[in-house]
């Protein structure tokens, strides 16, 4: 047998052995079930929704009419037991400032180091904000089930220069800014705070942190707005107190449906018109097209956790 040949024979045999004691890749441990996706796995919607949860909200004044709001909503789909166990409300702040409350004078982290809450809504306005992932920390150590709720809202000013709210150099005029401008400001927030919520979820190994797209409503509202097609209110300008972006009623209702439904993951559409409307009086067109609204933004966001498949 010639040397060359003798090469080869052994070669092939040393790769045989090697092929004979290796595990063939599909034999290989799938990858972990805590690994955290890009989009967090939504839920089934469910028909109805179930028992009433206790909450928890930290906020500026974007956020902390929802809580009133909400209890309303959940009454008036007949859910029983829904609870508001605390409130931290700062205006204008950063969730940092209300994790920074003295010991013993913080509500909110007296009730979540309890461990009853069920669910966590955060308002933080720009990052870096510490304080955002403080609390998720604190709230999944007491509690491995609870769900933490991050609001993306509408930017101060309809302007975008974080880390501190800026006025708009266009004016104080809601109706000078166009669809196109509002998109481009409000996605790179968007994008900021859907990063930071994915980072999260990362860091505390399971899907805790979600997003209620507030903001995400409020765009497509404004949006029909300028089309003529939001019955009774007449500008952008009839949605706004001033020129930061205090909320009137409609967008106080209109962010608190977006809450109901990643809340109870399910549609508000349906429900009866909540007081700050009129309640009986409201007006049946514009609480629908809201309820439509706030469950389109929750079902197309990605970290709602909800999919209105």
């Amino acid at each position: 047998m010639s040397a060359p040949l003798d090469k080869t024979i052994r070669l092939f045999v040393c790769v045989a052995v090697w092929l004979l004691g290796s595990e063939p890749v599909r034999s290989q441990a799938p990858a972990s079930s805590n690994a955290v996706p890009n989009a967090v796995p939504s839920v089934a919607v469910a028909a109805a929704p179930g028992a009433g949860v206790k909450m928890v909200s930290v906020g500026h004044s974007f956020h902390v009419f929802m809580p009133n709001i909400l209890r309303e909503m959940a009454a008036a789909a007949g859910i029983q037991g829904h609870v508001q166990a605390g409130l931290s409300s700062i205006g204008a702040s950063r969730v940092i400032q209300h994790w920074n409350v003295a010991e013993g004078k913080s509500k909110a982290k007296e009730v979540l180091t309890a461990g009853q809450v069920d669910v966590l809504t955060l308002a933080p306005i720009f990052l870096p904000d510490e304080g955002i992932e403080n609390f998720a920390k604190l709230a999944h150590e007491k509690n491995p089930a609870i769900r933490v709720t991050v609001q993306e809202f509408w930017l101060p000013h309809d302007w975008y220069e974080p880390p501190n709210m800026q006025a708009n150099p266009k004016g104080g005029d809601h109706n000078s800014v166009t669809v196109a401008e509002l998109r481009e400001r409000h996605n790179a927030y968007f994008r900021a705070m859907d990063e930071h919520v994915k980072e999260l979820n990362a860091k505390l190994g399971a899907n805790v942190c979600f997003v209620v797209p507030v903001g995400q409503a409020v765009l497509a509202l404004r949006e029909k707005v300028i089309r003529g097609e939001a019955p009774g209110v007449r500008d952008q300008n009839d949605l706004f107190t001033d020129a930061i972006g205090h909320p009137k009623p409609v967008i106080q209702v209109l962010a608190s449906y977006c809450h109901y439904a990643v809340t109870y993951r399910t549609s508000p559409v349906g429900l009866k018109a909540p007081s700050q409307l009129g309640g009986e009086k409201a007006d049946v067109a514009l609480v629908k097209m809201l309820q439509q609204l706030a469950w389109q933004a929750v079902t197309e966001h990605p970290l709602s956790g909800i999919s209105a498949q």
